[in-house]
């Protein structure tokens, strides 16, 4: 089997762990592979003021400076040879498999303590946890995109670990609930990437999980942040009016490539697929279903593992009619000419100016359309919730944004059932 993994080396000081004598701060190689990365030590110590981030190098001009770089140059080329090394022998290879090899080690150490017993630090559980969701990923269970986040998580919480700890690592028994709180406020106000409090509780959500999986095998006595508040407060997503949808079907798009993505975007407006489903929809999702044949699109959510069957409506039939002969339709095996993510809301933007819409067109905007025609159509809750996938009729009840119209219905039948023509109470009997 091919391996197609990409290794990429960043040499940096560790300047929380600066000495106070001369200011100096221990050098760390972070090896990554794949989204996840690992921290050797190349024990040495520079001063930020000399330390040279482009060249890599330490500019003081002494000759233990002389001895650092060359032992960087040397750990850059031992690194990349052992990494080229462990491709040939494995299907995927792991940061820590690097680390183990460049130290010495059996590349396949760190595996063999990761058991239910042996787990001992936070990362090892996240590991453990990554490594087994991976088996279910290779299965088909799971999805590639969210291995990518728990991926994602764990390198947060290592650079956590690294710059508030000065250390690699935690033992699962020294972490308290003060971790949660120092790990919030590091996501929000201090990282380099400064993130969003929702996105930052997304993570910590995540590791509350493991510490709670590590609680369940006894590998502590209690999760120690189980109480730390982790619900993200859900942005309001006002869906889009009939109007809306109107003006952009009738408007004329100065280029094929909008046209395209102004379709596809309709189309995810009456069916409420996600893209990441949308991407995969082919001719085999179409089923015929009862007595008169009628065509729904069927398909396993990627998400949630949930099967999502969707009535074909006119309009949405007509767009896949219109790109049945489309080249790249034909190449694929797919339904619809659907762009990479980035393009696809690079292009949606454009479109929403084009068509004087003052509102961000994304993927999750079509899903809440979708979902708004069909309440305000008179369906029931439950049947929406099936529609979209969810597992839990909840996620459908945030989706739930009641219209005018279909109050001023309701008020017409109860003034109906309760007053004459005339206006006058009706004898109830």
């Amino acid at each position: 089997m091919k391996n197609n993994q990409k290794l990429s080396i960043l040499f940096w000081l560790f300047k929380a762990k600066a000495t106070k004598k001369d200011g100096k701060a221990p050098l760390y190689a972070r090896v990554t592979i794949n989204s996840r990365s690992e921290e050797i030590s190349m024990q040495s110590k520079v001063h930020p003021n000399n330390w040279d981030v482009i060249n890599k190098k330490d500019t003081a001009g002494t000759l233990e400076s002389q001895r650092t770089n060359k032992k960087v140059k040397e750990a850059e080329i031992d690194l990349y040879r052992h990494f080229m090394s462990l491709t040939t022998t494995f299907d995927e290879v792991t940061p820590i498999m690097l680390k183990n090899v460049y130290n010495g080690k059996d590349p396949l150490a760190h595996q063999r303590t990761d058991t239910s017993t042996g787990i001992r630090t936070i990362l090892e559980a996240f590991d453990n946890y990554i490594k087994n969701f991976k088996l279910k990923v290779d299965k088909g269970k799971r999805s590639n995109g969210t291995h990518t986040h728990w991926n994602t998580a764990r390198n947060k919480v290592a650079n956590f670990i690294c710059v508030k700890y000065g250390q690699p690592d935690l033992e699962l028994t020294s972490i308290k609930y003060s971790f949660a709180e120092s790990l919030f406020d590091y996501l929000t106000l201090e990282a380099d990437v400064i993130l969003a409090e929702n996105t930052a509780k997304g993570y910590i959500k995540k590791t509350r999980q493991i510490l709670k999986r590590c609680a369940k095998n006894e590998l502590i006595k209690s999760n120690p942040i189980q109480e730390f508040v982790c619900n993200a407060e859900d942005p309001e997503v006002i869906p889009l009016e009939l109007s809306q949808i109107n003006r952009m079907l009738q408007k004329s798009m100065p280029a094929k490539v909008l046209e395209e993505i102004r379709d596809v975007f309709i189309f995810q407006c009456f069916t409420g697929f996600s893209y990441a489903d949308l991407y995969k929809l082919s001719k085999e999702c179409i089923k015929e279903v009862g007595l008169n044949g009628e065509k729904w699109i069927a398909k396993q959510r990627d998400k949630t593992d949930v099967n999502e069957m969707v009535p074909l409506l006119p309009l949405a039939q007509k767009i896949i009619e219109k790109y049945e002969s489309h080249p790249s339709c034909l190449k694929k095996g797919l339904l619809l000419p659907v762009d990479n993510n980035s393009r696809y809301n690079r292009y949606l933007k454009e479109i929403a100016n084009i068509c004087g819409i003052n509102k961000r067109l994304h993927t999750h905007l079509a899903r809440h359309t979708f979902a708004d025609l069909m309440l305000n159509s008179d369906m029931p809750l439950e049947d929406v919730s099936k529609l979209l996938g969810h597992k839990s009729i909840r996620t459908t009840q945030k989706y739930a944004k009641i219209r005018k119209n279909r109050i001023s219905r309701n008020l017409k039948r109860v003034r109906e059932d309760l007053f004459t023509d005339t206006g006058e109470l009706k004898t109830i009997g």
